[in-house]
């Protein structure tokens, strides 16, 4: 699960910064997915260290009678912008100091690598897989390291357009296993409706709106 909207009046890429909570749309969404998901049979309920991990899964975990497993290959991407404003319009990429850290965006140049994005991730769901097997888990983290791990689960390429993303806040992406192989990828929207509509997947940001404030 991706976590809920973060208050961020600032409009700031906060990536592993502390300190950054859900907003009170942030804790509808993730009431919302609780109940969503209340029915299912979930043993085991892990998370992000950051704050708006542990809030989002919060919910979940409480509706199951569980404790949250704070797991921090779950943690949000490495980025070099991080504390910074970047997005559609803001000028960026037109200051020199920065053009450095995007020479690259096959690796990417400016953070974690894709690669290792893959393998901590990999990590984090073949241990929820052994904690609730022959059961269901949810695992709370962000949106780019739970895109890279479905891309690579999917046989996709890792680099790509972040506009195509299909990781809306507080989305489920499903990963079915049988046995030890993951044999199904899913996805589902159970808050779209509390979701703005320049942040849901696919939508187009318009200049000033829609910032890459972190995920």
């Amino acid at each position: 699960m991706r976590h809920g909207e973060v208050e961020n009046p600032d409009g700031v890429l906060y990536g592993r910064l502390p300190g950054y909570h859900l907003s009170e749309l942030g804790r509808r969404m993730a009431d919302r997915v609780a109940e969503h998901l209340a029915p299912r049979d979930i043993v085991h309920v892990g998370a992000s260290p950051l704050e708006r991990a542990q809030e989002t899964a919060e919910p979940i975990a409480k509706a199951h009678g569980l404790d949250i497993a704070t797991d921090r290959r779950l943690i949000e991407a490495e980025n070099v912008f991080q504390g910074k404003t970047f997005g559609i319009g803001d000028g960026a990429l037109r200051r020199p100091a920065n053009w450095k850290h995007v020479v690259n965006p096959f690796k990417p140049s400016w953070g974690e690598s894709y690669v290792d994005q893959v393998v901590r991730m990999m990590g984090a769901l073949e241990s929820a897989k052994d904690a609730a097997r022959g059961h269901e888990a949810v695992l709370v983290s962000h949106q780019l390291p739970i895109w890279i791990v479905r891309s690579y689960v999917e046989k996709r390429r890792l680099w790509h357009d972040p506009r195509r993303r299909q990781c809306t806040l507080a989305s489920l992406t499903t990963f079915t296993y049988r046995g030890d192989k993951i044999v199904s990828v899913g996805y589902s929207e159970p808050a779209l409706d509390l979701v703005p509509a320049h942040l849901r997947a696919g939508a187009k940001p318009a200049k000033g709106a829609g910032k890459a404030y972190g995920a």
